[in-house]
């Protein structure tokens, strides 16, 4: 069985713990960090549009680009030595939720932590990657709280009929 832990900043202890808690030992688990293209892409615009092209050795773009591989890495190496087992490290960039979807093909666990608004149960406790990872994943999902769960009191109560 291969099990993929999709490691978000914030909430990745979450998953790490979900996999050692429900992942078998012979479970193979890849650790998925996964860069999206939109803070260097608005750096790069930004640059361009208001400063010119006339200096890309300026462009923070890059500098963005290579921070956010070494916070992924690091990131990464965090997540292993809190697993405490075997693991591939496994960073992607690109569209972040069809990234994920794509790293999940042929798994047979998707263990992803709640990203949206954490304070009260229902939709909005997902985020839009993950809710997309949720719908269209070819595997089996694990849903974690980062916290613990709020308490029931927090469902809205049911529409009232005329």
């Amino acid at each position: 069985m291969r099990v993929i832990a999709w490691l978000v900043e914030g909430t990745w202890p979450a998953c790490v713990d979900a996999v050692r808690t429900h992942a078998p030992e012979s479970a193979e688990v890849v650790l998925l960090h996964v860069s999206g293209p939109d803070v260097p892409g608005v750096a790069h615009g930004a640059f361009a549009g208001l400063l010119g092209r006339g200096h890309p050795e300026r462009d923070p773009g890059a500098a963005l680009e290579e921070l956010g591989g070494t916070s992924a890495a690091d990131l990464l190496a965090a997540a292993a030595e809190r697993l405490g087992r075997p693991c591939v490290r496994e960073e992607r960039a690109g569209r972040v939720e069809r990234e994920v979807v794509a790293a999940a093909e042929g798994a047979g666990l998707l263990v992803l932590a709640r990203d949206g608004e954490r304070s009260r149960l229902g939709p909005h406790s997902l985020g839009p990657a993950a809710r997309f990872a949720v719908d269209h994943a070819p595997c089996p999902v694990l849903l974690v709280w980062p916290e613990p769960a709020p308490g029931l009191a927090t469902i809205p109560p049911p529409p009232r009929h005329p």
